[in-house]
């Protein structure tokens, strides 16, 4: 199967290709810089952006599936503002269905969020929920994934934590209080590809967690306790998190805006836990402390 995977060499992008190659798909890795370094098995590049969709049209011809991973991420504000998560991820998305739309691809398979929903607190999850939407309802047999925080080497979380912290003693917003079910990387990219490869997941909507619910204040003690580090979090209410947000989301050069503040308030856990579509089990997939080595 020849397959199209948008942000190709990002941290998710990077292992899905090199699964999809493993399994013997012909596969592309569209960005707007593309780098066939980070690949371990043999992945073609293509150059494109997808909020230009003359960029990125020739790149759909002849595919059989597509992927869409290009993302902002929820963890830091971006350049340009929150508008930016639509140009992104609804503007993106919207070109890339066109395109394949226009050249008939079979599967499209689009990477949303958790909570996704056109009425959220924040713009990502707004834009995310809308882009759902251009999905459902195109022509294409399309498959909707959304995951909590995924994590594994190349990753964003464990550092993001620790921009926010210091070591021994630290005020964390929502650390009692926000909640995340990570999933290693390396068993997130299988169901992706399992997604291409089996019809019964055609027009479906997966949420997926990993094997353990931790709080933000978990969270910072496993990555201390990784580096020889303990650290005692002292929880800060995110209404404080909220006007201090304000106050610095102006700052060019401060990655943590109003927004971000908000998405403390905002579980991010499965109710259901859908990796059963897969034939998977929690109990079979990969904890956070057992990926940074703790226990």
């Amino acid at each position: 199967m020849d397959v199209l995977v948008t942000g190709g060499d990002g941290f998710v992008g990077r292992h899905l290709c090199d699964e999809l190659a493993g399994r013997g798909h012909d596969v592309t890795a569209l960005s707007r810089d593309p780098d066939p370094s980070v690949f371990e098995e043999s992945v073609a590049t293509a150059v494109g952006d997808v909020t230009a969709y003359d960029s990125i049209v020739d790149s759909f011809e002849g595919q059989d599936a597509v992927v869409n991973l290009v993302a902002l991420s929820a963890l830091y504000q971006p350049s340009g503002g929150e508008e930016r998560h639509f140009a992104v991820h609804l503007g993106g998305t919207e070109n890339a269905v066109r395109a394949a739309e226009e050249h008939d691809v079979e599967r499209f398979v689009q990477m949303s969020a958790l909570g996704a929903d056109p009425r959220g607190p924040t713009a990502y999850i707004r834009a995310k929920g809308e882009a759902e939407g251009v999905v459902r309802d195109s022509d294409l047999d399309w498959t909707v994934f959304r995951p909590s925080v995924v994590f594994g080497d190349g990753d964003e979380f464990a550092s993001f934590t620790k921009m926010l912290t210091t070591p021994y003693v630290t005020g964390l917003p929502g650390a009692n209080t926000v909640r995340f079910q990570p999933i290693w990387v390396g068993d997130f990219a299988p169901m992706l590809v399992d997604s291409i490869e089996d019809d019964e997941h055609v027009d479906q909507i997966y949420e997926i967690g990993g094997p353990a619910v931790l709080t933000l204040g978990d969270v910072t003690k496993l990555v201390y306790r990784a580096e020889g580090k303990s650290v005692s979090v002292v929880h800060v209410p995110t209404s404080l998190a909220k006007v201090g947000g304000t106050l610095i989301g102006p700052v060019p050069f401060v990655p943590f805006g109003p927004d971000q503040a908000r998405s403390l308030e905002i579980d991010n856990t499965v109710a259901d836990n859908d990796i059963t579509a897969f034939g998977r089990s929690e109990s079979d997939l990969r904890t956070f402390a057992s990926y940074l080595g703790v226990r």
